[in-house]
């Protein structure tokens, strides 16, 4: 059982006067973890069946109802405005706007116009992220993102969320953390659509990629700016010395995959040594799709990795070793400068100047409401820390102009079901009732406006 004890009400996580006073503090959701999958004319999803297939979700639980946000979302949009956020970043499902992946749901087009003026409403900034993980499940029995028409279709729904709210977000992302959409789901199995299969695994890399960069320059062309992606690093690290070429290998498949070709047009030739044999035909003419110039880039930031050669294992042959450092409820390691870290390297290696927000970054905990609240002194810790790490950053010359907690509300945690709270606002999930919780009100007080 979880020490809770009251925090002192004097100890602010960070100083708003720290920030430039153009810098934007929210916090962020994804549409299938609050929404409700069943509401609105919503078709299936390939999470819908991964979290029906036996195994694969902690108590078998889905994101069916979810935190009912499809009804309740007003008053989650309160939630923002009473803390003092600058912005909310949200997520169009797919399988809500095109419920078999080309067909227009006016329902659900119209509920996100209904949010989006719902945000601007309440002096809110809408960061939209077009794509974070609710493939509809008529494209998943084609083969979803191992099949190169699923670029295509991606680009066609961009196009369509972004003609009816474009205008109104203040940034755009195309795709949230492709190595959780390709690697995690294609290789080691662990999200929908929970495959062990090298040959799907380097396909969907690549077609995750190429459909980021499609619809870029198809929104670029349709008069869209602020476009970027959202993507996931791990702070890797070798567990002892004679360990490098396995961090190395492991960070080209985790991180440089990912960000290297968007910003120089090449795969690193660690992660190519395994991954070639397997990719789709004349996968590099696509390079210079996948490298279209983004205005901005997410990073999400949760912890680091130690890790070492695996010996006569297949290839990668890389093994994951826990760290001595306090863990989150999720067992990853509290490393906070792995975010300083990791920022400064995109700058110097990769995007330079370019404006970077944190798009994600927080802890899952062991939360309840105890007396008269829900006291997660330990999370005040984390975002206190990891702001810390962010400044440093800046300091040292990132260009990062925003930073999002996750989440807003305790959700759908995709594989571990709703065991993991990750929120600053508890959510019952028999009843719903949303609570904010010790964190919630750290961030406002911190928030409020600076003097003068």
């Amino acid at each position: 059982m979880t020490n809770f004890t009251r925090p002192k009400t004097d100890t602010a996580m960070f100083n708003r006067a720290d920030f430039p006073t153009d810098f934007t503090f929210g916090a962020a959701t994804a549409a299938y973890q609050i929404e409700g999958a069943q509401f609105g004319g919503a078709g299936p999803s390939h999470w819908d069946t991964f979290a029906a297939t036996p195994g694969n979700v902690v108590r078998a639980e889905d994101g069916a109802r979810a935190c009912d946000h499809y009804h309740r979302w007003a008053g989650d949009l309160d939630l923002l405005k009473e803390g003092g956020f600058d912005a909310y970043r949200f997520s169009t499902s797919w399988a809500r706007v095109m419920p078999d992946g080309v067909t227009i749901n006016p329902d659900g087009l119209d509920f996100y116009d209904r949010l989006v003026d719902g945000i601007l409403a309440r002096g809110l900034a809408p960061y939209l992220t077009l794509y974070h993980w609710d493939l509809p499940a008529a494209l998943a029995d084609k083969g979803g993102w191992v099949n190169r028409d699923t670029v295509l279709r991606f680009a066609d729904f961009a196009e369509t969320v972004m003609d009816r709210i474009g205008e109104r977000v203040s940034r755009t992302a195309t795709i949230n953390e492709p190595w959780c959409v390709s690697w995690l789901s294609h290789f080691e199995g662990h999200h929908a659509p929970g495959l062990r299969d090298i040959r799907a695994t380097a396909r969907a890399m690549h077609h995750i990629q190429l459909a980021h960069g499609m619809a870029v320059t198809r929104l670029r062309d349709a008069g869209h700016d602020r476009l970027g992606i959202v993507l996931n690093f791990a702070d890797i690290q070798p567990v002892a010395a004679g360990q490098e070429a396995a961090a190395a290998r492991a960070d080209a498949l985790a991180n440089a995959w990912f960000i290297q070709s968007i910003a120089q047009g090449t795969y690193p030739q660690e992660a190519l040594d395994g991954l070639a044999p397997h990719m789709p035909e004349y996968w590099q003419d696509d390079m210079p799709v996948i490298a279209t110039p983004i205005d901005w880039l997410g990073v999400n930031y949760y912890t680091r990795e130690l890790v070492s050669a695996q010996p006569d294992a297949a290839w990668p042959a890389i093994q994951s070793h826990d760290g001595p450092l306090p863990k989150t409820q999720m067992g990853w390691e509290i490393h906070a400068d792995g975010l300083r870290g990791l920022l400064t390297r995109m700058a110097r290696d990769y995007v330079g100047d370019l404006p970077m927000i944190v798009t994600e970054n927080g802890m899952a905990w062991d939360d309840h409401i105890v007396a008269d609240g829900v006291y997660d002194t330990e999370r005040i810790s984390y975002i206190s820390g990891h702001l810390a790490a962010a400044r440093a950053a800046m300091e040292a010359g990132v260009n990062l102009q925003g930073f999002f907690y996750w989440s807003l509300l305790d959700n759908f945690e995709w594989a571990f079901g709703y065991e993991k709270r990750f929120g600053i606002v508890h959510v019952d999930f028999e009843t719903l009732e949303r609570t904010p919780k010790a964190s919630f009100h750290a961030f406002k007080a911190c928030l409020r406006p600076n003097d003068g």
